[in-house]
């Protein structure tokens, strides 16, 4: 049973950059598509971006994220690491990383918590 614990969140004011990492052990990583989704509160969670076993990345089709948010992998720490740039308020959200198992992402983690003051 793969576990994932994401970190790197906190407080930052709008403009600012954070890059959070999500940690994975107990299971395969390397060959597995790997993902971010954000929930803001009160609203549904949103994929953000997503990273397959080759590298290639999706990012959601929403011009909200585009140009400001980049995923990245590293297999051989078995972490996937989401870099924030230009952040805005409306980026505020506790930001889960999963592991793609099939056509589903099946394994997720605790989430961590970034707000973005203005």
């Amino acid at each position: 049973q793969v576990q994932l614990v994401e970190s790197g969140g906190g407080l930052v004011q709008a403009g600012g950059s954070l890059r959070l990492s999500c940690a994975a052990s107990g299971g395969t990583f390397s060959s597995y598509t790997m993902g971010w989704f954000r929930r803001p509160q009160g609203k549904e969670r949103e994929f953000v971006v997503s990273i397959s076993s080759s590298g290639g990345t999706t990012t959601n089709n929403a011009d909200s994220v585009k140009g400001r948010f980049t995923i990245s992998r590293d297999n051989a720490k078995n972490t996937v690491y989401l870099q924030m740039n230009s952040l805005k308020p409306e980026d505020t959200a506790v930001y889960y990383c999963a592991r793609k198992r099939g056509t589903a992402y099946a394994d997720w983690g605790q989430g961590t918590q970034v707000t973005v003051s203005s």
